[in-house]
């Protein structure tokens, strides 16, 4: 078995279970960065080990920064390392990624509650 395959197997061995084999994540959104994260380290676009070098360093920097000591900012110092990893392998622009966001957070705000949220195109 590939050494990536074997790191991302023993990663969702590691992650808390809502029931056998499915992985609990608080919120929709950590699911899917992670799926995608998990994804683009199989398809060979950057290694594990790396990511867990660069993710680890970001929770560092977020804790000597005086983030939130109770884990809340988890997810997103995840997905700060994935922009990171992105933007370095010219899988995205700083641009880019910055008008995504944007389109994101007026989609959220123009949605009414309870309602899914979708970007227009």
């Amino acid at each position: 078995m590939p050494e990536a395959a074997r790191s991302t197997e023993a990663l969702l061995a590691a992650l808390p279970q809502q029931d056998e084999g499915t992985p609990a994540f608080a919120e929709p959104w950590h699911a899917q960065v992670f799926a995608i994260t998990v994804k683009l380290s199989a398809e060979g676009h950057f290694a594990w080990p790396e990511w867990a070098e660069q993710f680890g360093a970001g929770l560092k920097r977020a804790a000597e920064a005086g983030g939130p000591t109770d884990g809340s900012d988890y997810y997103d110092v995840w997905l700060a390392t994935l922009e990171t990893l992105l933007v370095a392998r010219g899988l995205a622009t700083k641009g880019a990624l910055s008008e995504l966001k944007q389109a994101w957070t007026e989609a959220y705000l123009s949605t009414p509650h309870g309602a899914p949220v979708k970007l227009r195109r």
